[in-house]
C-alpha cells in the first residue's frame, strides 16, 4: 500500500527519495568546513541537482551553523528542497533545530539516539528503558514542532534485534514518519542490512506506513553496496553526500547510488528525482569549496571514469562505446568535446560556455572578471579546456565576498640566488604591501603574505594540482592554515603556480577571518 507523506504526499512503491546529507554529515569532516556563503552555493546546487531531502546541518552546534541552516531555509522558503535541521533528544536541541529551519517551505526534524549495547553504555551511560523514553519524549516535541519528523538509531546496525524493533515502534507510536537505521561506523554486509530492515518491517506495527532509510558509512568500502541492499529490502530513503564526503572514511556517494539505480534498472526498477547531467558539477562545486579533490579513479565524478588507455579498449570504444561503457558520460555532465574555446573567443560565447558548464547565476561583475581572467589564461595558453574555464570562474566566484585579496605579486628568483617576494594586498579595500625571502619561490611568496597581513596561523598543507595536462596548465593549489585549533583550506588556480599559491593563501585567510567570528562547536557528532 502506498505511504502517505506529509512532506511527499502519496508516494509509489518505487520511487526512492534522496536524502542528502553532504553539508551536515560531509562537513564534519576535518577541513571540510564551509561557511555560509559556501554552504549556501552548495545548497543551491543540491538543489538544481533535484535531491529531495537537504540536510544542511546541525543547529545546536553554534550560533554559524545555527545562522547556515537558518539561510538555507530562507532560499527556499517559496519551494525546492526539505530543509532538514539534525537534534539530539534534549529539548533544547529540537527547539533550535525547529528554529532553524521554520523559515522553509517544507521542513524537517531529525532526531537520534544511540541504541547499541556499546553506545548506550559507554557514551549514553544509560539503560534501555531510559533511551525507550527519550525515543518517545523527543519524537513528541519534534513532531510539535514539524509534521515531518526523522528518527534515527545511532549505531543500529550493531544494535539488538529485539531493542531495536521497540525503539522503531516506539518512534512511530511518538509520530515520527521516516525511520532511519544507520550503519553509523559502516560495520554492516549487505546482507546485514537487508535482514535488519526485513525485520522491521515484518515486526513493527506501522512499518508500512512511514519510510525506512538507510545510512551508510564507507569504513570497509562498502557503504553503496549497504545501501542499495537497504533498497532492495524496503528502504524508499536513502542517505548520501556528494563524492562520499563524510566523516572517517566518508558515506555512501551519492552519485554511486543515482547511477547504480539508473543502469541497473533491471535489477533496482526504481526511480528518483536527480537531474544526473548535473552531477559533475556538483561534484566539481564541493571540490572547489572544500579543496579536495576526488581521486583520479573515483567512480562516476573521477577524471580517469571515462578514460581509455589500454589499445584493446580504445579499439572497442572506438567501435561502439557500449563495449566498455556501461554509462554516457553525458549522462552524469561530461562534456564529448572540451576543446572550444580560444583566445579570439567573445564575451557572449564566454557566457554561453558558462552556461553549457552550469554557471547560469553569475553576476554581471563576477561574469566580466571571469572573462578578464580567461582572456589573460587564452594569451598564455595554446588551447583552453573545459576544465581550466571551470576551475577559473570558480576561483572568482568563491572570492566574491574576501576581505583580503591579493592585489599584485612579482617574484625574482634563479640559480644561485635567494628568492624574493613582493606583493600587495587589499585589506578591506587598503591596500597592504610586503617584501620578504624564502627558501623558494612559494616559501618567498607567503613570506611576505604574512608580512602585508600579519598573522599567527601555521601552515599545515601545501598541495598542488594540474586541472589539465600539459607544461601550459593550470595549477590548482590548496592551503591548509591552523590557528588556535582551528583548520581551514584556501583555493587558488591559475597557470602560474606561484599565483595560484597565492590565491590559495588568502583565501585561507579569509576563511579564518571568518571561523574567528564563530563559537567552537560541541565534541563531534555522530549520525
Amino acid at each position: 500500500m502506498p505511504i502517505q507523506h506529509p512532506s511527499f504526499g502519496t508516494l509509489a512503491d518505487d520511487r526512492i527519495i534522496i536524502f542528502d546529507t553532504t553539508l551536515r554529515d560531509g562537513e564534519q569532516s576535518p577541513g571540510f568546513s564551509m561557511n555560509l556563503e559556501e554552504k549556501l552555493r552548495m545548497a543551491e546546487a543540491l538543489a538544481e541537482l533535484g535531491v529531495d531531502v537537504m540536510e544542511a546541518g546541525f543547529p545546536i552546534a553554534s550560533p554559524g551553523d545555527f545562522e547556515s541552516v537558518r539561510a538555507i531555509a530562507e532560499r527556499f522558503a517559496k519551494d525546492g528542497p526539505v530543509i532538514c535541521g539534525l537534534a539530539r533528544t534534549s529539548p533544547a536541541d529540537i527547539l533550535r533545530a525547529a528554529e532553524a529551519v521554520r523559515p522553509a517551505a517544507r521542513k524537517r526534524i531529525h532526531t537520534f539516539v544511540s541504541t547499541s549495547p556499546l553506545h548506550m553504555r559507554v557514551k549514553l551511560r544509560m539503560e534501555p528503558e531510559e533511551v525507550l523514553e527519550l525515543v518517545t519524549s523527543s519524537v513528541t516535541l519534534a513532531r510539535q514542532h514539524a509534521d515531518d519528523v526523522e528518527w534515527s538509531a545511532e549505531d543500529g546496525s550493531r544494535t539488538e534485534p529485539d531493542f531495536l524493533c521497540r525503539c522503531v515502534e516506539a518512534a512511530i507510536k511518538a509520530g515520527a514518519t521516516t525511520i532511519n537505521i544507520p550503519d553509523t561506523v559502516g560495520y554492516a554486509l549487505p546482507e546485514d542490512m537487508a535482514r535488519i530492515f526485513t525485520m522491521i518491517r515484518e515486526r513493527v506495527p506501522g512499518a508500512d506506513q512511514v519510510v525506512l532509510s538507510a545510512h551508510n558509512h564507507n569504513d570497509l568500502g562498502l557503504a553503496v553496496a549497504n545501501t542499495l541492499a537497504a533498497i532492495r529490502a524496503g528502504v524508499r530513503q536513502v542517505e548520501s553526500t556528494i563524492n562520499g564526503i563524510g566523516e572517517r572514511a566518508g558515506n555512501a556517494s551519492l552519485e554511486e547510488v543515482v547511477m547504480a539505480l539508473r543502469t541497473r534498472r533491471d535489477a533496482l526498477p526504481y526511480r528518483n528525482n536527480i537531474h544526473t547531467p548535473h552531477i559533475l558539477r556538483t561534484s566539481r562545486l564541493l571540490a572547489t569549496i572544500t579543496g579536495f579533490d576526488v581521486q583520479p579513479n573515483k567512480a562516476i565524478v573521477g577524471r580517469n571514469a571515462f578514460a581509455h588507455e589500454s589499445g584493446i579498449h580504445q579499439d572497442g570504444v572506438l567501435k561502439d562505446k557500449s563495449t566498455y561503457e556501461i554509462m554516457t558520460p553525458e549522462s552524469v555532465g561530461w562534456s564529448t568535446s572540451s576543446l572550444v574555446m580560444g583566445k579570439h573567443s567573445g564575451r557572449a560565447a564566454f557566457r554561453d560556455k558558462l552556461k553549457a558548464l552550469g554557471y547560469e547565476g553569475i553576476g554581471d561583475n563576477q561574469l566580466n572578471d571571469a572573462f578578464r581572467r580567461f582572456k589573460d589564461l587564452a594569451d598564455r595558453k595554446k588551447v583552453v579546456y573545459d576544465e581550466d574555464i571551470v576551475a577559473l570562474v570558480d576561483d572568482e566566484v568563491i572570492r566574491q565576498h574576501d576581505r583580503v585579496r591579493l592585489a599584485a605579486l612579482t617574484v625574482a628568483t634563479g640559480l644561485g640566488t635567494r628568492p624574493t617576494a613582493t606583493l600587495a594586498l587589499e585589506v578591506d579595500g587598503a591596500r597592504a604591501e610586503g617584501v620578504a625571502t624564502g627558501d623558494g619561490a612559494v616559501d618567498a611568496t607567503f613570506n611576505a603574505i604574512r608580512q602585508a597581513f600579519p598573522h599567527e596561523a601555521t601552515l599545515k598543507l601545501f598541495s598542488v594540482q594540474s586541472v589539465t595536462e600539459g607544461t601550459d596548465a593550470q595549477a590548482r593549489v590548496t592551503v591548509r592554515l591552523e590557528e588556535n585549533g582551528k583548520m581551514v583550506d584556501g583555493q587558488g588556480a591559475d597557470s602560474d603556480t606561484i599565483v595560484a599559491s597565492a590565491r590559495a593563501y588568502v583565501h585561507a585567510l579569509n576563511k579564518l577571518l571568518v571561523k574567528r567570528l564563530r563559537t567552537e562547536p560541541p565534541a563531534a557528532l555522530r549520525a
